[in-house]
Protein backbone atom coordinates (compact mmCIF):
# COMPACT_ATOMS: atom_id res chain seq x y z
CA UNK A 1 0.00 0.00 0.00
CA UNK A 2 3.02 2.87 0.88
CA UNK A 3 2.83 4.96 3.62
CA UNK A 4 -0.69 7.70 2.99
CA UNK A 5 -0.06 10.51 1.46
CA UNK A 6 -0.46 13.66 3.89
CA UNK A 7 -4.14 15.82 2.38
CA UNK A 8 -3.64 18.90 0.44
CA UNK A 9 -6.50 21.53 0.03
CA UNK A 10 -5.83 24.83 -0.87
CA UNK A 11 -7.63 28.48 -0.11
CA UNK A 12 -9.01 30.45 -2.93
CA UNK A 13 -6.06 32.78 -2.31
CA UNK A 14 -3.09 29.67 -2.26
CA UNK A 15 -4.54 28.81 -5.21
CA UNK A 16 -4.62 32.00 -6.71
CA UNK A 17 -0.88 32.48 -5.46
CA UNK A 18 0.37 29.48 -6.96
CA UNK A 19 -0.82 29.98 -10.43
CA UNK A 20 0.97 33.45 -10.42
CA UNK A 21 4.39 32.32 -9.39
CA UNK A 22 3.81 29.57 -12.09
CA UNK A 23 3.18 32.16 -14.65
CA UNK A 24 5.46 35.01 -13.57
CA UNK A 25 8.19 35.04 -15.54
CA UNK A 26 11.01 35.86 -12.65
CA UNK A 27 10.09 33.37 -11.28
CA UNK A 28 13.18 30.48 -11.01
CA UNK A 29 12.06 27.12 -12.63
CA UNK A 30 12.65 25.52 -9.29
CA UNK A 31 9.85 27.17 -7.36
CA UNK A 32 7.48 27.02 -10.52
CA UNK A 33 8.40 23.28 -10.68
CA UNK A 34 7.50 22.97 -6.57
CA UNK A 35 4.17 25.63 -7.51
CA UNK A 36 3.08 23.16 -9.87
CA UNK A 37 3.33 19.71 -7.54
CA UNK A 38 1.47 21.78 -5.03
CA UNK A 39 -1.70 22.40 -7.37
CA UNK A 40 -1.24 19.16 -9.31
CA UNK A 41 -1.33 17.40 -5.77
CA UNK A 42 -4.41 19.54 -4.87
CA UNK A 43 -6.70 17.85 -7.21
CA UNK A 44 -6.35 14.58 -5.72
CA UNK A 45 -3.86 12.56 -7.95
CA UNK A 46 -1.51 10.25 -6.05
CA UNK A 47 2.14 11.20 -5.38
CA UNK A 48 2.91 8.61 -8.58
CA UNK A 49 0.42 10.49 -11.05
CA UNK A 50 1.76 14.00 -9.75
CA UNK A 51 5.42 12.30 -10.51
CA UNK A 52 4.53 10.99 -13.99
CA UNK A 53 2.52 13.81 -15.29
CA UNK A 54 5.64 16.28 -14.29
CA UNK A 55 8.59 13.98 -15.33
CA UNK A 56 9.57 14.29 -11.27
CA UNK A 57 10.43 11.56 -8.80
CA UNK A 58 8.11 10.07 -6.48
CA UNK A 59 9.83 11.28 -3.67
CA UNK A 60 9.92 14.90 -4.97
CA UNK A 61 6.39 15.22 -4.93
CA UNK A 62 6.11 14.15 -1.72
CA UNK A 63 8.37 16.13 0.27
CA UNK A 64 6.96 18.89 -1.29
CA UNK A 65 3.19 17.95 -0.76
CA UNK A 66 4.53 17.33 3.19
CA UNK A 67 6.13 21.20 3.27
CA UNK A 68 3.34 22.39 1.47
CA UNK A 69 0.95 20.92 4.23
CA UNK A 70 3.06 22.10 6.92
CA UNK A 71 4.34 25.39 6.40
CA UNK A 72 2.10 26.33 3.55
CA UNK A 73 3.34 28.89 1.48
CA UNK A 74 6.45 29.80 3.27
CA UNK A 75 7.22 26.12 2.44
CA UNK A 76 7.83 26.29 -0.82
CA UNK A 77 10.97 28.76 -0.94
CA UNK A 78 14.57 27.01 -0.43
CA UNK A 79 15.47 26.92 3.50
CA UNK A 80 18.46 28.66 4.87
CA UNK A 81 21.20 26.77 3.49
CA UNK A 82 24.39 26.17 6.46
CA UNK A 83 27.23 28.84 6.44
CA UNK A 84 27.86 32.23 7.71
CA UNK A 85 25.69 34.86 8.03
CA UNK A 86 25.56 37.43 4.77
CA UNK A 87 27.91 40.38 5.26
CA UNK A 88 26.29 42.63 2.54
CA UNK A 89 22.86 43.67 3.51
CA UNK A 90 19.87 44.34 0.43
CA UNK A 91 20.41 47.82 1.36
CA UNK A 92 23.83 47.77 0.08
CA UNK A 93 23.05 45.73 -2.70
CA UNK A 94 20.02 48.15 -3.43
CA UNK A 95 23.05 51.21 -3.09
CA UNK A 96 25.38 49.60 -6.05
CA UNK A 97 22.58 49.14 -8.60
CA UNK A 98 21.16 52.21 -8.14
CA UNK A 99 24.56 53.76 -8.55
CA UNK A 100 25.27 51.52 -11.38
CA UNK A 101 22.10 52.95 -13.26
CA UNK A 102 21.80 56.04 -12.42
CA UNK A 103 25.20 58.03 -11.73
CA UNK A 104 28.63 57.47 -13.06
CA UNK A 105 32.06 58.56 -11.70
CA UNK A 106 33.28 62.45 -11.21
CA UNK A 107 36.46 61.23 -13.63
CA UNK A 108 34.52 58.66 -15.93
CA UNK A 109 32.20 57.73 -18.31
CA UNK A 110 31.26 54.64 -16.26
CA UNK A 111 31.61 52.87 -13.57
CA UNK A 112 34.86 49.92 -13.12
CA UNK A 113 34.78 47.65 -10.13
CA UNK A 114 37.22 49.19 -8.43
CA UNK A 115 35.52 52.89 -8.55
CA UNK A 116 32.13 51.25 -7.33
CA UNK A 117 33.91 49.99 -4.93
CA UNK A 118 35.76 52.77 -3.52
CA UNK A 119 32.65 54.10 -3.82
CA UNK A 120 30.22 52.34 -1.42
CA UNK A 121 33.14 51.14 0.33
CA UNK A 122 32.69 47.31 -0.62
CA UNK A 123 35.30 44.99 -2.33
CA UNK A 124 35.73 44.51 -5.90
CA UNK A 125 35.06 40.61 -5.88
CA UNK A 126 31.22 41.69 -4.09
CA UNK A 127 30.85 44.44 -7.17
CA UNK A 128 31.48 41.88 -9.63
CA UNK A 129 29.35 39.40 -8.27
CA UNK A 130 26.15 42.30 -7.82
CA UNK A 131 26.66 42.69 -11.27
CA UNK A 132 26.93 39.32 -12.91
CA UNK A 133 23.86 38.96 -10.57
CA UNK A 134 21.77 41.61 -11.91
CA UNK A 135 23.15 41.39 -15.82
CA UNK A 136 25.03 45.00 -15.53
CA UNK A 137 27.78 46.19 -18.03
CA UNK A 138 29.00 49.24 -17.86
CA UNK A 139 31.67 48.21 -19.49
CA UNK A 140 30.12 47.60 -22.65
CA UNK A 141 28.29 49.67 -25.09
CA UNK A 142 26.14 49.32 -28.04
CA UNK A 143 24.56 51.09 -31.06
CA UNK A 144 21.50 51.51 -32.67
CA UNK A 145 20.28 53.76 -35.32
CA UNK A 146 16.78 54.52 -36.06
CA UNK A 147 14.95 54.49 -39.45
CA UNK A 148 13.15 57.63 -40.39
CA UNK A 149 11.88 56.00 -43.19
CA UNK A 150 7.90 56.60 -43.46
CA UNK A 151 7.09 53.71 -45.41
CA UNK A 152 9.14 51.56 -43.07
CA UNK A 153 6.14 49.46 -42.16
CA UNK A 154 5.51 48.35 -45.37
CA UNK A 155 8.86 47.93 -46.16
CA UNK A 156 9.64 45.46 -43.08
CA UNK A 157 6.64 43.51 -44.28
CA UNK A 158 7.08 43.46 -48.00
CA UNK A 159 10.92 41.99 -47.09
CA UNK A 160 9.81 39.65 -44.66
CA UNK A 161 7.34 38.28 -46.72
CA UNK A 162 9.46 37.24 -49.33
CA UNK A 163 11.93 35.45 -46.83
CA UNK A 164 8.86 33.90 -44.98
CA UNK A 165 6.25 33.07 -48.25
CA UNK A 166 8.80 33.52 -51.07
CA UNK A 167 6.40 33.76 -54.50
CA UNK A 168 6.32 30.76 -56.65
CA UNK A 169 8.38 30.11 -60.02
CA UNK A 170 10.64 33.07 -58.54
CA UNK A 171 13.84 33.69 -57.25
CA UNK A 172 14.65 35.89 -54.13
CA UNK A 173 17.98 37.27 -54.34
CA UNK A 174 19.42 39.82 -51.51
CA UNK A 175 21.92 42.34 -53.63
CA UNK A 176 24.08 44.54 -52.59
CA UNK A 177 27.63 45.74 -52.86
CA UNK A 178 30.65 45.57 -50.12
CA UNK A 179 32.71 49.16 -50.97
CA UNK A 180 36.08 50.20 -50.27
CA UNK A 181 37.42 46.22 -49.65
CA UNK A 182 41.52 47.57 -48.87
CA UNK A 183 44.04 45.25 -49.84
CA UNK A 184 46.59 45.63 -47.22
CA UNK A 185 49.95 44.32 -46.88
CA UNK A 186 52.29 44.32 -43.19
CA UNK A 187 55.44 46.10 -43.01
CA UNK A 188 56.74 42.91 -41.58
CA UNK A 189 56.09 39.54 -42.37
CA UNK A 190 53.36 38.06 -40.36
CA UNK A 191 54.89 35.44 -37.65
CA UNK A 192 53.00 32.02 -37.31
CA UNK A 193 50.98 30.73 -34.39
CA UNK A 194 53.40 27.98 -32.78
CA UNK A 195 52.37 26.18 -29.58
CA UNK A 196 51.73 28.98 -27.05
CA UNK A 197 52.34 31.43 -29.10
CA UNK A 198 49.24 33.43 -31.34
CA UNK A 199 49.76 34.16 -34.71
CA UNK A 200 51.55 37.45 -34.81
CA UNK A 201 51.71 40.49 -37.03
CA UNK A 202 53.12 44.15 -37.35
CA UNK A 203 50.16 46.92 -36.43
CA UNK A 204 50.71 49.08 -39.31
CA UNK A 205 50.22 47.96 -42.96
CA UNK A 206 51.03 49.12 -45.91
CA UNK A 207 48.02 49.72 -48.55
CA UNK A 208 47.89 48.18 -52.08
CA UNK A 209 44.54 50.14 -53.36
CA UNK A 210 40.87 48.71 -53.11
CA UNK A 211 37.95 46.60 -54.92
CA UNK A 212 34.37 46.19 -54.83
CA UNK A 213 32.48 43.02 -54.50
CA UNK A 214 28.83 43.10 -55.89
CA UNK A 215 27.18 40.25 -54.53
CA UNK A 216 23.53 38.40 -54.86
CA UNK A 217 22.21 36.09 -52.00
CA UNK A 218 19.83 33.19 -52.82
CA UNK A 219 17.45 33.27 -49.71
CA UNK A 220 16.33 29.44 -50.63
CA UNK A 221 19.98 28.02 -51.63
CA UNK A 222 22.38 30.02 -50.00
CA UNK A 223 24.28 30.56 -53.22
CA UNK A 224 26.21 33.46 -53.96
CA UNK A 225 26.48 35.44 -57.70
CA UNK A 226 29.37 37.41 -57.01
CA UNK A 227 31.10 40.04 -59.64
CA UNK A 228 34.23 42.45 -59.20
CA UNK A 229 34.69 45.90 -59.97
CA UNK A 230 36.91 48.43 -59.04
CA UNK A 231 34.19 51.37 -59.03
CA UNK A 232 30.70 51.03 -57.95
CA UNK A 233 28.69 53.56 -59.83
CA UNK A 234 25.34 52.64 -61.71
CA UNK A 235 26.85 51.34 -64.64
CA UNK A 236 28.84 48.69 -62.44
CA UNK A 237 25.53 47.72 -61.63
CA UNK A 238 23.90 47.59 -64.46
CA UNK A 239 26.56 45.09 -65.28
CA UNK A 240 26.28 42.99 -62.22
CA UNK A 241 22.09 42.73 -63.30
CA UNK A 242 23.28 41.69 -66.71
CA UNK A 243 25.29 38.90 -64.99
CA UNK A 244 22.19 38.21 -62.84
CA UNK A 245 19.80 37.93 -65.71
CA UNK A 246 22.62 35.37 -67.51
CA UNK A 247 22.26 32.85 -64.93
CA UNK A 248 18.60 32.84 -63.62
CA UNK A 249 16.54 30.74 -65.77
CA UNK A 250 14.49 32.48 -67.93
CA UNK A 251 11.68 30.79 -66.76
CA UNK A 252 11.83 32.55 -63.37
CA UNK A 253 11.03 36.07 -62.16
CA UNK A 254 13.65 37.31 -59.98
CA UNK A 255 12.96 39.76 -56.66
CA UNK A 256 15.99 41.85 -55.63
CA UNK A 257 16.08 42.70 -52.03
CA UNK A 258 18.12 45.79 -51.92
CA UNK A 259 18.88 48.84 -49.77
CA UNK A 260 18.40 52.60 -51.04
CA UNK A 261 21.86 53.39 -52.49
CA UNK A 262 21.78 56.14 -55.07
CA UNK A 263 23.34 53.79 -57.78
CA UNK A 264 20.11 51.54 -57.27
CA UNK A 265 17.97 54.03 -58.51
CA UNK A 266 18.95 56.19 -61.28
CA UNK A 267 17.60 56.36 -64.70
CA UNK A 268 19.71 54.12 -66.50
CA UNK A 269 18.59 51.46 -63.99
CA UNK A 270 15.11 52.21 -64.05
CA UNK A 271 15.24 51.77 -68.16
CA UNK A 272 17.35 48.55 -67.69
CA UNK A 273 14.41 47.46 -65.08
CA UNK A 274 11.42 48.58 -67.27
CA UNK A 275 13.02 46.57 -70.10
CA UNK A 276 13.50 43.24 -68.04
CA UNK A 277 9.86 42.79 -66.44
CA UNK A 278 10.46 39.61 -64.66
CA UNK A 279 12.97 41.85 -62.32
CA UNK A 280 10.85 42.82 -59.21
CA UNK A 281 13.07 45.37 -56.53
CA UNK A 282 11.83 45.67 -53.12
CA UNK A 283 13.59 48.13 -50.90
CA UNK A 284 14.57 48.02 -47.67
CA UNK A 285 13.88 50.98 -45.24
CA UNK A 286 16.65 53.58 -44.92
CA UNK A 287 19.04 52.67 -42.31
CA UNK A 288 17.77 49.06 -42.20
CA UNK A 289 20.53 47.10 -43.48
CA UNK A 290 20.33 44.38 -41.02
CA UNK A 291 17.10 43.46 -43.28
CA UNK A 292 19.36 42.47 -45.62
CA UNK A 293 20.40 38.90 -45.62
CA UNK A 294 23.58 39.42 -47.84
CA UNK A 295 24.99 41.93 -45.49
CA UNK A 296 25.16 38.65 -43.10
CA UNK A 297 27.04 37.00 -45.81
CA UNK A 298 29.39 40.24 -45.85
CA UNK A 299 29.96 39.65 -42.24
CA UNK A 300 31.31 36.11 -42.85
CA UNK A 301 33.56 37.28 -45.95
CA UNK A 302 35.00 39.83 -43.50
CA UNK A 303 35.77 37.54 -40.49
CA UNK A 304 36.84 34.52 -42.23
CA UNK A 305 38.71 35.97 -45.64
CA UNK A 306 39.06 39.88 -45.52
CA UNK A 307 40.37 40.80 -41.56
CA UNK A 308 43.44 39.34 -41.36
CA UNK A 309 44.21 38.45 -44.78
CA UNK A 310 47.73 39.84 -46.30
CA UNK A 311 47.18 40.82 -50.21
CA UNK A 312 50.62 42.80 -51.43
CA UNK A 313 47.65 44.76 -53.94
CA UNK A 314 44.12 43.83 -55.58
CA UNK A 315 45.04 41.39 -57.75
CA UNK A 316 45.75 39.13 -55.16
CA UNK A 317 42.89 40.55 -53.31
CA UNK A 318 40.66 39.78 -55.84
CA UNK A 319 41.63 36.11 -56.47
CA UNK A 320 40.93 35.43 -52.87
CA UNK A 321 37.80 36.55 -52.46
CA UNK A 322 36.92 34.75 -55.83
CA UNK A 323 38.30 31.57 -54.61
CA UNK A 324 36.32 32.25 -51.31
CA UNK A 325 32.74 32.85 -53.19
CA UNK A 326 33.49 29.16 -55.35
CA UNK A 327 34.17 27.52 -52.04
CA UNK A 328 30.76 29.05 -50.52
CA UNK A 329 29.49 27.74 -53.38
CA UNK A 330 30.39 24.38 -53.16
CA UNK A 331 28.60 24.01 -49.76
CA UNK A 332 26.16 26.61 -49.42
CA UNK A 333 24.15 27.49 -46.34
CA UNK A 334 21.17 29.89 -46.79
CA UNK A 335 20.51 31.72 -43.12
CA UNK A 336 17.06 30.79 -42.18
CA UNK A 337 14.59 33.98 -41.26
CA UNK A 338 12.66 33.47 -38.23
CA UNK A 339 11.03 36.49 -37.35
CA UNK A 340 7.74 38.04 -38.70
CA UNK A 341 7.39 41.35 -39.37
CA UNK A 342 4.50 41.97 -36.57
CA UNK A 343 7.46 40.06 -33.73
CA UNK A 344 9.82 42.97 -35.43
CA UNK A 345 7.27 45.61 -35.37
CA UNK A 346 6.27 44.99 -31.58
CA UNK A 347 10.01 43.93 -30.56
CA UNK A 348 10.88 47.90 -31.88
CA UNK A 349 7.83 49.33 -30.12
CA UNK A 350 8.98 47.91 -26.75
CA UNK A 351 12.20 49.47 -27.50
CA UNK A 352 11.12 52.94 -28.65
CA UNK A 353 8.89 52.97 -25.91
CA UNK A 354 12.42 53.33 -23.60
CA UNK A 355 13.73 55.77 -25.64
CA UNK A 356 12.01 59.80 -24.72
CA UNK A 357 11.46 62.14 -27.84
CA UNK A 358 12.08 59.36 -30.14
CA UNK A 359 10.16 60.93 -33.02
CA UNK A 360 8.55 56.90 -33.59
Amino acid sequence: MGRPKAELVLTDDERETLTRWVRRRTSSQALALRCRIVLECATGATNKDVADRLGVEAHTVSRWRARFVRDRLEGLTDEPRPGGPRKITDAQVEEVVVRTLETTPKDATHWSTRSMAKEVGLSQSAIARIWRTFGLKPHLVDTFKLSKDPQFIEKVRDVVGLYLAPPEHALVLCVDEKTQIQALDRSAPVLPIMPGMPERRTHDYVRGGVTTLFAALNTATGEVIGQIHRRHRAAEFKKFLMRIDREVPADLDVHLICDNASTHKTPAIQRWLTAHPRFHVHFTPTSSSWLNQVERWFALLTTKQIRRGVHKNVQALEKDIRNWIRTWNEDPKPFVWTKTADEILERLAGYLNRIPNSGH
